[in-house]
């Protein structure tokens, strides 16, 4: 099952580091596209169903380290 959240940054500055973070994610593979002036960050995935996915709250701890907030 694919999975999209949203984030929102402060500036595009901050999100386009976001999104380079994520191109050497090893977490889990996530495609990423700016958005709404470039100040925010679309993140897909593959849900992982045999289990928790924990990609999600992993995505949410990253971003918050960017000062980002999930819309």
């Amino acid at each position: 099952m694919k999975t999209e959240i949203r984030y929102r940054f402060e500036s595009s500055q901050v999100a386009n580091r976001f999104v380079h973070v994520l191109k050497d994610w090893p977490i889990s593979d996530v495609k990423t596209r700016l958005f709404n002036g470039g100040d925010s960050v679309k993140v897909t995935y593959e849900y992982d169903e045999s289990g928790f996915d924990y990609t999600s709250a992993e995505l949410d701890d990253l971003a918050e380290q960017h000062d980002g907030k999930e819309v």
